[in-house]
C-alpha cells in the first residue's frame, strides 16, 4: 500500500479503538516497587527476599497474560493476588485470613499516588485532533491484570485523557481479553449504541496498540484495520499524517 493511499484511509476511518498499556500510558516504576514492599510487609511468612518477591509478581504476570491471551477468558485481580501471596509463602497460606477488598483498596491507593504516565508527547494531542474530527469516535479496548478497569478509568480521569474517549472496554469488565473476537464484537456493540444506532462497517475502524497477538492479530480476526505501534518504533503519531 502507498503511502498516499495509506494516509487517505486513516482519513476515512469513523472510529478509532485504541489499546491503553504502552499504547497510551506507561506504568510508574515506583508504582511496583511499592506494591512489592506491600506484599512483602503484610503477607511474606517465608521471608522470601524483595527480590524474590518482585520476580514472582513478573512471572504471575507474565503468565496470566499468556494464559488470557490464548483462552481469551480473563483471570480477575483477586485471583492474581492469591497467586502472588500462594507462591511467596511455597503453596502454604491459608486464604481466609486475606481480605481481598481491603488489599485491592491499597492496591488502588498506590496506583493513584504513583499514577502510570501517558505514554509520551504525540498521546494527548493524537486523541485530541481524532476528537475534534466530524463524526468521528474514539474508544479503549483494554486487557487487565493487577489494576482493575474501575482504577484504570480514575487514572485516564487524572491524566485528562478520558475526555477523549466515547466509551472504554476492559477485561476484567467484560469477562474476555483480546484477541478473543467476542471482545471486539463488543467494541463494535458499543460503537453502535454510542452513534445512537449508527453501524460502522468493520472497514471503517481501526484498532491502535502495542501487542502483535493481542492487537493486530485480535483485530484481524474481528474483520477491522489495526496499526502497530510503539513496540516497533511507529508512533501513534502517524495516525495524523
Amino acid at each position: 500500500m502507498s503511502i498516499i493511499h495509506h494516509n487517505q484511509l486513516m482519513n476515512k476511518y469513523q472510529h478509532y479503538s485504541f489499546d491503553l498499556w504502552l499504547t497510551l500510558i506507561r506504568s510508574n516504576p515506583s508504582f511496583k516497587r511499592e506494591r512489592t514492599k506491600f506484599f512483602f510487609d503484610h503477607f511474606n511468612r517465608r521471608q522470601k527476599t524483595l527480590e524474590e518477591v518482585e520476580r514472582i509478581f513478573r512471572r504471575i504476570d507474565v503468565m496470566t497474560n499468556a494464559i488470557n491471551e490464548k483462552t481469551g477468558g480473563n483471570i480477575d485481580t483477586d485471583t492474581l493476588h492469591l497467586m502472588v501471596i500462594s507462591e511467596m509463602n511455597d503453596h502454604q497460606y491459608d486464604f481466609e485470613t486475606v481480605d481481598l477488598q481491603a488489599l485491592y483498596n491499597e492496591m488502588e491507593a498506590l496506583v493513584l499516588q504513583y499514577q502510570p504516565t501517558v505514554y509520551c508527547s504525540a498521546t494527548a494531542g493524537v486523541l485530541r485532533a481524532l476528537h475534534g474530527r466530524q463524526d468521528c469516535t474514539l474508544s479503549l479496548l483494554s486487557n487487565t491484570a493487577f489494576i482493575k478497569g474501575r482504577t484504570l478509568r480514575k487514572v485516564l480521569q487524572e491524566l485528562e485523557l478520558d475526555q477523549y474517549l466515547h466509551f472504554q472496554l476492559y477485561s476484567d469488565e467484560t469477562g474476555v481479553s483480546k484477541p478473543n473476537p467476542e471482545m471486539f464484537r463488543l467494541m463494535l456493540g458499543s460503537i453502535a449504541n454510542t452513534r445512537n444506532g449508527e453501524v460502522v462497517m468493520p472497514q471503517q475502524i481501526i484498532h491502535i496498540g502495542d501487542n502483535v497477538k493481542a492487537d493486530i492479530k485480535g483485530a484481524s480476526e474481528a474483520g477491522i484495520h489495526s496499526l502497530l505501534v510503539n513496540s516497533n518504533n511507529q508512533c501513534i503519531s502517524s495516525l495524523l499524517n
